[in-house]
């Protein structure tokens, strides 16, 4: 007896490797779309979610200390950001997923809605946080939000404490870096929404 889970599956592997490219692909562009558009990218909610919890701790201690406007301009300068390195992630993705053979495409058709996403964030993100992380620092550092933070929460070496460092000056170099981690969870949580919604997704009627 062949039931319909069966079925489903069957299905999904038979349409294979073209389709989930397609998929892949289309997630992507919708991603770096976003990024490119600095409301788009400040209004998403999928991006807010992967805002890492010491970034949120910042960002809390902060306002406390009356400097919300601080935080706006943080939130400002990484949507910048995001839209300088774009064009530096395009291509790690896209290549990743041209090289995408028939045996993955198999493996990632046993896996269900979203395994795909979670085969392309395997595949890239060290390369992309490697490969965005210094441009995310240098702009942060160009707007000069870095430094701004750092001298705002210097007393009792606040950001120190709240980043787990011993002192200011590496406490720096973590915020671009938390930056970076945004950008990189909140792209492939839009490309793993995109998948998971995406009509020609055969692997979406197993849900």
């Amino acid at each position: 007896i062949i039931t319909s889970t069966q079925s489903c599956m069957a299905i999904a592997t038979t349409i294979g490797l073209p389709i989930l490219k397609k998929i892949l692909i289309g997630g992507v562009t919708k991603g770096l779309g976003i990024f490119k558009d600095k409301n788009s990218f400040l209004g998403n909610e999928l991006i807010n979610a992967a805002l890492p919890q010491k970034l949120k701790d910042i960002n809390t201690t902060l306002e406390k200390i009356g400097l919300s406007n601080l935080v706006t301009k943080e939130k400002s300068y990484i949507a910048d950001a995001a839209a300088f390195i774009a064009p530096i992630a395009e291509p790690i993705l896209v290549n990743a997923i041209s090289n995408m053979t028939s045996a993955e495409a198999q493996q990632i058709s046993q896996g269900g809605s979203g395994t795909a996403t979670a085969f392309l964030k395997q595949k890239t993100a060290p390369q992309l946080l490697a490969a965005i992380a210094p441009k995310v620092d240098a702009k942060l550092n160009e707007f000069g939000i870095v430094r701004s933070i750092n001298t705002a929460l210097q007393g009792n070496n606040l950001l120190g404490s709240i980043l787990g460092n011993s002192n200011n000056t590496s406490a720096t170099a973590s915020l671009s870096n938390l930056a970076s981690e945004q950008m990189v969870n909140g792209l492939f949580n839009i490309i793993e929404n995109y998948e998971k919604t995406n009509p020609e997704n055969p692997l979406n009627i197993l849900k």
